[in-house]
C-alpha cells in the first residue's frame, strides 16, 4: 500500500477540519510573553511589534490608543485584541496621560513582568503568535489587522477561564508550567479566531470567512481532505445541499474565488511545502497533487506563483541558506 506524501498525511483524514488544516500549515505558535500590573495614573507606549500580537486585561479597564486610529478603545475586564500590523500602541489608565516607554519599564521588572505603582487595580497580559516564515503567510495575510473582542460578547465565554487559568500557571510556577501556559495561549489565540469567525456575515470575502461558513463546511473539508483529487463542482454542491449554480455563487460570494481556484490554490500551497522541504521529483509532486503530468502541474504553478516549480525550488533553497 502507497503511503501518502508528508506533505499531504495530514490532509488523507476524513473528518478533515480546514481551520486546522490552515493552522497546522502556518505552523502557529503562541506565547505569553510577559504582563503589567498597575494603580493611579498610569500609560505605556509600546513600539510596532515584528510579529502578529494579543493581549487580555485580566483586571481592571484601560484605554487602548492605535496608531492612524483616531478613537481611543476602551478595553475591560476579560477584553482581548489582536493586532496583525506594525502599528505602535499606548494602554493607559486615561487617553490624557503622558505615556512612558514600556520596554524601559518592562527592562525593570521581573520576567517580563512590571508594576507601576502600589496596588493592582490594573492587570494586562499580553503575547505574540509565531507564524512559520514561509508558510506561515498564507494565514497573516488573511488575518484583519486589528480584533478587539469584548468580553460581553456571546463568543468571549471562554476568554475568563483561560486568562485565569494562565494567571495562575504564572503565580504557581508548578512542574510543567512552560508547557502548560504554551499550550493554554494557544488556545487563547485559536478562541479569538473563532469568535471572530463567529461574525462571517460581516467579514470581507476571503479564505477567513470561507472558514467560519458553516454551509460550506462540506466542500473544504472534502478539499483538505483529498486535494488530489479531481473535485467536480457537482460533487462539491450535492455534498453542501445546494445546486450546482446556487453553490458556486455562493461560494464565490463567500471565499471571493471559484471552487476550483480554491482547489488550485490549496494545492499550489502543499507544492509549496513540497518543493521546499524534500527533494521529490517535481514529477512525484505532480502526481500526488493530482495532476497527470509534470507539464500541467508545472503550468498550473507557474500561473499561481509566476516561476516555475524548479525555478522555485532554487529560489527557496538559496533564501534558505
Amino acid at each position: 500500500m502507497l503511503e501518502s506524501p508528508f506533505y499531504l498525511r495530514n490532509s488523507t483524514e476524513m473528518n478533515t477540519d480546514p481551520f486546522s488544516e490552515i493552522l497546522k500549515f502556518a505552523n502557529a505558535e503562541s506565547l505569553v510573553t510577559g504582563g503589567f500590573t498597575a494603580s493611579g495614573d498610569w500609560a505605556l507606549h509600546f513600539p510596532p511589534p515584528d510579529k502578529i500580537k494579543f493581549f487580555a486585561v485580566v483586571k481592571g479597564s484601560c484605554w487602548v490608543m492605535l496608531e492612524g486610529q483616531p478613537a481611543p478603545i476602551h478595553f475591560h475586564t476579560g477584553d482581548v485584541g489582536l493586532l496583525n500590523e506594525k502599528r505602535a500602541f499606548i494602554v493607559a489608565s486615561s487617553p490624557e496621560i503622558q505615556p512612558v516607554d514600556a520596554m524601559s519599564v518592562f527592562k525593570a521588572g521581573e520576567r517580563n513582568y512590571a508594576a507601576l505603582g502600589e496596588g493592582k487595580e490594573f492587570e494586562y497580559m499580553g503575547g505574540h503568535v509565531l507564524l512559520d516564515p514561509n508558510r506561515g503567510q498564507m494565514l497573516a495575510q488573511v488575518l484583519p489587522q486589528w480584533i478587539h473582542i469584548p468580553a460581553a460578547s456571546p463568543q468571549a465565554s471562554s476568554f475568563r477561564w483561560l486568562l485565569d487559568q494562565l494567571i495562575a500557571e504564572r503565580e504557581t510556577a508548578q512542574p510543567g508550567t512552560q508547557l502548560a501556559s504554551a499550550q493554554l495561549s494557544q488556545l487563547l489565540f485559536i478562541q479569538i479566531l473563532r469568535a471572530h469567525l463567529q461574525t462571517s456575515n460581516a467579514l470581507p470575502a476571503g479564505l477567513l470567512r470561507a472558514l467560519g461558513d458553516a454551509r460550506l463546511a462540506p466542500a473544504l473539508q472534502l478539499i483538505h481532505a483529498e486535494p488530489a483529487h479531481s473535485w467536480h463542482l457537482e460533487e462539491l454542491a450535492k455534498a453542501c445541499a445546494m445546486s450546482r449554480t446556487t453553490f458556486a455563487h455562493y461560494f464565490r460570494t463567500v471565499s471571493g474565488i471559484t471552487p476550483v481556484a480554491y482547489l488550485t490554490q490549496w494545492r499550489m500551497r502543499l507544492a509549496e511545502r513540497a518543493l521546499r522541504e524534500q527533494a521529490d521529483q517535481i514529477a512525484m509532486v505532480a502526481q500526488s497533487l493530482g495532476y497527470t503530468s509534470e507539464s500541467a502541474f508545472s503550468n498550473a504553478f507557474k500561473r499561481e506563483t509566476g516561476l516555475s516549480p524548479r525555478a522555485w525550488r532554487n529560489a527557496a533553497r538559496r533564501t534558505a541558506n
